[in-house]
């Protein structure tokens, strides 16, 4: 697991900080637009103190790790245990774990992931709620379905049971400027209002992290993903590889 370093309520309060002013710069309602606070390799301990200054949505790359901190707060807060999204790449022989636990599937880009999601949530939960992950920028080394795709792909998630299709997910390739950093959220919000005309129950565009949450937010985004900028940066070489989605 990576070190908590010391400040996060001050680190949580600083970002919160600067959506909310990112909201007021676009012209946008305050509170308009969801933080996701990405606490992979960081412990249970550590997301629990997040959800003491009041975060309540938390983002997990990896099965294993995810689920242990979901059922601990589960336990911990039986009333409210927080609003857990998926959000790393998903492999078919995890897919029953994350549709047993999830609130949320970020990074759906594959029919058969889609599929097993569908055939593996319990009757017993609520839909699964789902967004597509859309490779904006062509990148050979990322996930994700192509611009020119996405339309068809929505069009069979959108009818799979115990799923719910909200929107799409993007990780756009990192930029110097921030015009250039528009250009490619932009891109996945004309994409987004476009299928909102077949599906208009999609309300959600998560895009924006750390380095574009403000340029994400002028451009439309509802749902922004940030985890060093609260809880510090990562060990990757202690993180425990089994619990890789």
């Amino acid at each position: 697991m990576s070190e908590l370093k010391p400040g996060l309520p001050e680190r949580l309060s600083s970002v919160v900080a600067t959506l909310r002013q990112a909201e007021v710069d676009a012209g946008r309602e305050l509170g308009s637009v969801t933080l996701i606070a990405v606490g992979k390799t960081f412990s249970v301990e550590a997301c629990e103190l997040a959800y003491a200054c009041g975060q309540r949505a938390f983002g997990e790359n990896y099965v294993q790790e995810g689920i242990e901190k979901i059922q601990a707060f589960k336990e911990a807060h039986p009333e409210d245990p927080g609003e857990w999204h998926f959000i790393g790449p998903l492999q078919a022989n995890k897919t029953r774990a994350v549709a047993e636990h999830f609130d949320w599937v970020q990074s759906v880009d594959r029919l058969r992931i889609a599929g097993r999601l569908s055939v593996q949530r319990p009757m017993t939960m609520p839909l699964l709620n789902i967004l597509i992950e859309v490779n904006v920028d062509g990148e050979s080394t990322k996930s994700g379905v192509s611009l020119d795709e996405v339309e068809a792909f929505a069009a069979e998630v959108a009818h799979l049971p115990q799923l719910k299709l909200r929107g799409l997910m993007a990780i756009p390739a990192p930029q110097e400027t921030s015009e250039a950093r528009r250009q490619s959220l932009a891109k996945l919000r004309a994409l987004f209002e476009k299928l909102q005309k077949t599906y208009p129950d999609m309300d959600t565009l998560s895009m924006g992290m750390s380095a574009d949450m403000k340029e994400a937010v002028l451009e439309g985004s509802t749902m922004v993903r940030v985890g060093r900028a609260i809880f510090g940066p990562r060990d990757y070489a202690s993180a425990c590889q089994s619990t890789q989605g």
